[in-house]
């Protein structure tokens, strides 16, 4: 099955900054990706790559099994929604399907019309006067009408209210579902990922921490509480990930695809939030480092 994105040793640089640095990732096709990690740690950067909008200064990178951007049928392929939701304030909503019907081939007026209606936006409203959600929701509207394989979102409902974000998503996994649709969502926002996605990466100073199946992320990690203990001596499956301890008590997060055995150990489930942070924070000192392993 073809990759719907894989990057290898992905690098950018401007001028003397490098914004994304030896960036390793294969993402399967069929999946609503959430794509997460601190600022700066390389996100918009991969994905402005991914849809074309950039070059690459060092490694490859392949969507769809094409070259980001490198022929008209590979754009067709791939849809973009910008992190501001860019949308042209002095044009009405009519206005906009027209020039997304000029500029894409594979428009599909019909599901645009559609979906304008059942948002309830008047065609005739100009997009300087719609609402924020109203201008995300024109944004998603355009990137759906193309008829993409991909669609690539960065932080699209960011600054959106609680209301319009769920609206937002709401829309976006109808629209995965009856397109059958593989979707690639940047976002800060936890829970509007655990809602939506269901195949997780996190990304931090341009490395792949982890990457995988979020069902399968969240089986095979888990919070060890009981006795102060040196991590080194857990057994060599159990990768630690993140470590705390008190004069008494270690609290740890490992990874493992094994039963734990060991009854000094309280093992409790984590939660998508708890896997976040503890990949995004510093390892603790620990003899074991967290392993970096991409789960394919």
């Amino acid at each position: 099955m073809t990759a719907v994105l894989r990057a290898e040793g992905l690098g950018k640089r401007y001028g003397k900054h490098w914004a994304l640095t030896d960036c390793t990732l294969d993402i399967p096709t069929g999946h609503v990706v959430g794509l997460v990690g601190p600022n700066g740690a390389g996100k918009t950067t991969l994905l402005n790559l991914a849809c074309g909008q950039l070059p690459p200064t060092a490694g490859g990178i392949t969507v769809l099994g094409g070259r980001p951007g490198g022929s008209p049928a590979q754009l067709a392929k791939v849809g973009y929604v910008a992190q501001d939701t860019p949308t042209y304030a002095g044009l009405s909503v009519a206005e906009h399907l027209k020039l997304g019907a000029r500029l894409n081939p594979g428009w599909d007026d019909a599901l645009a019309r559609h979906r304008i209606e059942r948002l309830g936006l008047r065609p005739s409203s100009r997009a300087g006067k719609l609402s924020g959600g109203q201008r995300a929701q024109l944004a998603l509207t355009l990137g759906l009408a193309k008829r993409p394989e991909l669609l690539i979102l960065d932080e699209p409902v960011a600054a959106l209210d609680p209301l319009a974000r769920r609206e937002f998503l709401q829309g976006l996994m109808e629209a995965a579902v009856e397109q059958q649709l593989s979707v690639v969502l940047s976002s800060h926002l936890v829970s509007d990922l655990e809602r939506v996605c269901d195949y997780l990466i996190v990304l931090v100073d341009s490395k792949v921490q982890v990457a995988g199946e979020l069902e399968k992320l969240l089986a095979t990690h888990h919070r060890l509480t009981g006795p102060r203990r040196d991590p080194a001596r857990l057994p060599a499956d159990q990768h630690v990930i993140s470590a705390s301890h008190t004069d008494r008590q270690s609290t740890l997060l490992v990874r493992t695809q094994a039963p734990i055995h060991d009854p000094a150990w309280t093992v409790g489930q984590i939660s998508l939030e708890d896997l976040v942070l503890a990949y995004m924070s510093k390892p603790a000192d620990t003899h074991r480092r967290p392993t970096l392993e991409v789960q394919r």
